[in-house]
C-alpha cells in the first residue's frame, strides 16, 4: 500500500478529510495535520512540514490542502527537491506528473469542485513521470 503525506491549513481541512475517507482503503495516510479542526491556523507551517517528510525520499508523495491551493504551492515551491503542483483540472493534473515529475499536489478547497478534486488525487498518484526529454529540464530547476 503506497503511504501519502497529508497536510492542510483550517480552509482545506474538511476536503483533507474527506479525501482521506475515499482513498483509505488505496493509500496509507501520515496525516500532519491540520487535525481536528477549522480553527484558524497558518497554511505555511503545515507546507513546511509535509515537505520535509517528501524531501527525504524521490519516492515519496504528499497532498496539500488549503482555501486556493496557491499559497501552499508558494510554501511548498520553496523547498529543495519538491515539486509541488498546484492542480485544479483532471489534464493539468496529469501533466504535473508526466512532465514535471511533481511529487507534490495542491489543491483549493474553495476552488476545485470536491468530484474534481478527489479525480485529481487518483490521477497525481497514479501517473507516471516519462522522463526523457523532460528530465534534462527538471534538473534545471
Amino acid at each position: 500500500m503506497k503511504k501519502l503525506f497529508i497536510s492542510s491549513d483550517h480552509a482545506g481541512y474538511n476536503l483533507k478529510e474527506i479525501i482521506k475517507k475515499k482513498f483509505n482503503k488505496k493509500f496509507k495516510f501520515e496525516d500532519l495535520g491540520t487535525k481536528d479542526s477549522e480553527k484558524s491556523v497558518n497554511y505555511p507551517d503545515f507546507a513546511h512540514k509535509l515537505c520535509k517528510k517528501v524531501a527525504n525520499n524521490d519516492k515519496n508523495m504528499g497532498i496539500l490542502v488549503c482555501g486556493s491551493g496557491i499559497g501552499m504551492a508558494i510554501a511548498a515551491n520553496r523547498h529543495k527537491k519538491i515539486r509541488a503542483a498546484m492542480c485544479y483540472s483532471l489534464k493539468n493534473t496529469k501533466l504535473s506528473r508526466l512532465h514535471n515529475n511533481a511529487n507534490i499536489i495542491t489543491l483549493g478547497s474553495r476552488l476545485t469542485k470536491k468530484k474534481i478534486a478527489l479525480k485529481c488525487v487518483e490521477i497525481f498518484v497514479n501517473t507516471k513521470f516519462e522522463g526523457g526529454r523532460h528530465l534534462k529540464r527538471i534538473r534545471k530547476i
